[in-house]
């Protein structure tokens, strides 16, 4: 008899435990789903990843003048593979860094792109950190157009180093806007035609 009711209270004990723990599961996964509900999308996610989703948005006019550092961005190619000199990514580019200034502040100076691979000069609003570059890699890694092939588009991470000056920058450019004549892709540098300006950027 003491047996048998021993049984019957651990069988209680059970599915009371049993019903405990599922309560418990449930509000945890409602917890979380609110949680993720509430969260803001990610600067990537809010970006249509897609270049032929991005609209065509005229280049805004007039200078920006940055309070935050001016970074000095390079992205290279996977094994320096020569993927990114054509229109269809240089249209893609432009796209999305047009995208990116107009909604997030975001606001990309000079650039060249080159074969296999790209310079950039960037001034970000202080919510939106360097390695958001990320993004546009991806929009670019879906614009290139390569053979049939399992390796990446792009090497890992990106360089980066800070302009803290007008002179700065202007170093800089006049060193890398040359890069398509030293690799003996153009005579002069305005023949390029994988280069310009988004946004002018200067310093107060």
């Amino acid at each position: 008899m003491i047996s048998a009711k021993r049984s019957a209270s651990c069988r209680r004990f059970a599915l009371r435990s049993a019903a405990l723990t599922c309560s418990t599961r449930a509000r945890g996964a409602a917890q979380r789903s609110a949680a993720t509900a509430s969260k803001p999308p990610s600067f990537a996610s809010r970006l249509t990843v897609g270049h032929d989703k991005i609209p065509q948005i005229a280049t805004p006019t007039g200078y920006y003048f940055p309070s935050n550092p001016l970074y000095f961005v390079t992205c290279c190619t996977y094994r320096r593979r020569l993927y990114l000199a054509n229109d269809y990514v240089h249209a893609s580019f432009i796209k999305f860094v047009q995208r990116a200034q107009i909604d997030f502040g975001i606001a990309v100076g000079r650039y060249v792109i080159l074969p296999d691979h790209l310079h950039l000069f960037v001034a970000l609003p202080d919510d939106v950190r360097l390695g958001e570059v990320g993004a546009l890699k991806r929009v670019i890694a879906r614009a290139a157009k390569t053979p049939d092939s399992s390796d990446p588009v792009w090497q890992r991470g990106f360089f980066d180093h800070l302009s803290r000056s007008c002179e700065s920058y202007s170093e800089k450019w006049n060193y890398v806007r040359e890069n398509p004549v030293r690799a003996g892709l153009v005579s002069h540098t305005d023949d390029w035609p994988y280069s310009g300006e988004i946004r002018a950027i200067s310093y107060e």
